[in-house]
């Protein structure tokens, strides 16, 4: 067996970079890093060994502490944690990973921000930070078809994102954007690796991978191989199985970034002290007597895919014929197409279900085999808690059918955090899963999505009440409305949107205005991190219009509008969207007037002077009595205008000027001769008061 090692493979310069500084660290310091610094157990308790402990949040790290911002890197709100808790920072952050948080950064200032990746991915998630809280990360080609339209979009890549990824949901998101910038932050030495590792795969019978199975780049490492060849990945030499090899010719070794030299060693020593014998002993006679021996029902038996009909897999085991295995034991899905699970020359596993049937063929279960091999996986998942892939076959009652290597059930509790009516709609679907039942014995295992969403909507929880701001100005979409508001998803968190916020004008009921579905923008106006409440604003994003009610309704003014309300001392008018003016009952009428609806009713539209105008109280007041002689005048001065001029007559037009000239003489004769006269009679009258006074002033003497 010829063991062929990829040029490319093992440490790459931002894990290695990483580790250094750790370890120079923790020579000098008490160190703790934020996080396993890699995804490689064996590494990160050998980095324990020497005093690098590992901690999920800043608050864990003791005072004096030196933390060490492993080569994924972190949100920008995680250097400020630390400095609050004073504690001192090493960033081993990649360069490639800290170029494209920079991009994100700065692109989120002018785009929508789009990030290529795992969005759970540790890396994503620091990228998703400096881009701010409106970035998406999406995955799959799919979940880019889904997205809207955007003005101006930037795209980033996961710095371990294949390539063909990339660019394929680079090509989809041209369509969603008029202006589309494609920041291209995939790692060289990542797509080198991987370029090296699907080449020697296509050269070879069997690829080994070896790395951190919960490495993002280590599986898809272990993925673009097995698309070439037969491919296991691993994470010491330990889980070698000389099984594996038997009539195995070349054998590939290829390693994530994850995985120290020395792993690496371990495993290419082992494989290449594997005996000849063991490698091959399927290939001898006497082997292949003993199989024909153990051919019972129940045996495990491995053979070649030599003909697919309709319904059959015919399986060459080397016995007097061919093993036959039906649709429905071919696979979970029994409504599979045969040619989409197996290919004429693939070599599979199968169980034994008869040793002969009617015609003298064993009959086989490729199902059942497969049920094996994932058990050991599924109890290791169940204990561990690990996230995996099932595709939906079927629907039944109560939940899905998933093909997790066995036959899982998916209660419908447990898809998604709502209820779901319809669950047909699934059929066909990948979920990511989580075991949280399996009985080998009874071969059941059950899973759920539900709590995955759980825990990433409480991480969005967490980190969007750690980030958001009162002012901020954020996406969302509305949930449910209610009598008093609408509920809206802000990016995790449902924020309530109150009546009283929607618009400046009365709002009876929310659906005026917004309905479930809607995409829209709001302000937070205010973040109750104890009771963990969001307070949300519509009408702050536009202009108030008591703005300019100033210009537009100026004392004196005559206005139109529609009454509003009534209440016992006047009415209310809407003057527009917002401003209601009042008119007091005295100010309705030019009469007494004993109810206000005796004059108006909700509904009517009434012409009103303004006589009180005070913006920055946001009040007006109007009056119907003062608008009605002021408009009464101005008719009536129309009305006189309008009227026919009457012509001016002269009085010499009616008498001779003569004669009024010799009366107005005579007139004038007869008012001296008067005036005289009562000149003579007031001087006798003043002669005799004199003489009478002299008489009375004699008489007292």
């Amino acid at each position: 067996m010829k063991i062929i090692r990829a040029e490319k493979a093992g440490f790459c310069f931002g894990v290695k970079r990483a580790l250094d500084m750790a370890e120079r660290t923790a020579q000098s310091s008490r160190t703790a890093s934020l996080g396993p610094l890699i995804h490689n157990k064996q590494v990160v308790e050998r980095m324990e060994e020497q005093g690098v402990r590992v901690v999920t949040n800043v608050k864990e790290a003791q005072q004096g502490d030196t933390l060490i911002i492993r080569s994924h890197g972190v949100p920008p709100e995680v250097y400020e944690e630390a400095k609050g808790c004073q504690v001192q920072v090493v960033d081993a952050t990649c360069p490639f990973v800290q170029k494209a948080q920079r991009l994100a950064a700065e692109s989120s200032q002018t785009s929508q921000v789009i990030v290529v990746g795992d969005r759970n991915h540790p890396e994503v998630q620091g990228i998703l930070g400096w881009a701010g809280g409106n970035a998406i990360a999406i995955e799959t080609l799919e979940e880019a078809k889904e997205l809207p339209f955007y003005e101006k979009l930037s795209v980033l890549a996961q710095t371990t994102q294949p390539a063909a990824n990339f660019q394929s949901i680079v090509k989809e998101l041209k369509n969603h954007s008029n202006e589309l910038k494609v920041h291209n932050t995939i790692c060289n030495a990542t797509s080198e690796r991987q370029t090296v590792a699907r080449e020697l795969a296509g050269k070879v019978d069997v690829m080994i991978v070896v790395g951190g199975k919960n490495s993002a780049n280590t599986r898809k490492l272990a993925g673009i191989c097995s698309e070439q060849t037969t491919t296991y990945l691993i994470e010491t030499a330990d889980e070698l199985d000389h099984n594996w090899f038997k009539g195995v010719k070349t054998v590939g070794l290829t390693a994530g970034a994850s995985t120290p030299d020395w792993i690496i060693e371990e495993v290419y020593r082992k494989m290449s002290n594997m005996e000849n014998n063991e490698v091959n002993e399927m290939m001898n006679m006497e082997d292949w007597a003993d199989n024909l021996q153990n051919l019972h029902r129940g045996a495990l038996v491995t053979g070649t895919v030599v003909k697919i009909a309709q319904d059959e897999v015919f399986v060459d085991l080397g016995w007097k014929s061919e093993g036959v295995i039906s649709l429905r034991e071919l696979s979970v899905d029994a409504e599979a197409n045969p040619e989409d699970l197996v290919a004429v020359g693939d070599k599979i596993s199968a169980v034994v279900l008869r040793v002969e049937n009617e015609e003298g063929n064993p009959v086989l279960s490729k199902r059942r085999a497969d049920e094996i091999a994932a058990a050991d996986r599924l109890k290791e998942l169940a204990e561990s808690g690990e996230e995996i892939e099932g595709k939906v076959v079927n629907v039944v009652k109560g939940g899905l059918i998933v093909d997790v290597g066995m036959r899982g059930f998916v209660p419908a509790s447990q898809i998604q955090l709502h209820y779901v009516e319809d669950l047909n709609q699934f059929k066909g679907e990948t979920l990511r899963l989580r075991v949280i039942e399996f009985d080998p014995s009874k071969r059941r295992v059950v899973l759920s999505q539900k709590v995955i969403l759980l825990e990433e909507q409480e991480e969005k929880r967490k980190h969007l009440f750690e980030t958001l701001q009162e002012g901020d100005v954020v996406d969302g979409v509305v949930k449910r409305l209610a009598q008093f508001g609408a509920f809206v998803d802000i990016g995790g968190v449902d924020g309530l949107l109150h009546v009283s916020d929607i618009a400046y004008s009365r709002v009876k009921h929310p659906s005026e205005y917004v309905n479930p579905g809607d995409e829209i923008k709001v302000q937070v106006l205010n973040v109750d991190q104890e009771r963990e409440r969001i307070s949300l604003g519509l009408k702050q994003l536009k202009p108030s219009p008591w703005e300019s009610v100033g210009e537009k309704y100026p004392v004196g003014a005559i206005v139109s509008g529609e009454v509003a309300r009534i209440a016992p001392f006047g009415a209310f008018v809407q003057l527009e969207d917002g401003v209601d003016a009042l008119i007091h009952i005295s100010q309705l009428a030019n009469r007494r007037v004993n109810k206000v609806e005796d004059v108006v009713q909700v509904g009517d539209v009434v012409q009103a002077k303004v006589i009180e105008c005070l913006p920055e109280d946001k009040r007006i007041s109007l009056s119907i009595r003062e608008a009605l002689s002021e408009i009464q005048a101005k008719e009536d001065a129309e009305l006189l205008a309008n009227q026919p001029e009457t012509p001016q007559v002269t009085i010499g037009d009616v008498v001779d000027t003569e004669t009024v000239e010799t009366e107005a003489v005579e007139s004038e004769a007869v008012e001296s001769e008067t005036v005289e006269s009562e000149v003579v009679e007031s001087e006798n009258i003043k002669s005799e008061t004199e003489d009478s006074k002299s008489d009375e002033e004699g008489t007292e003497a």
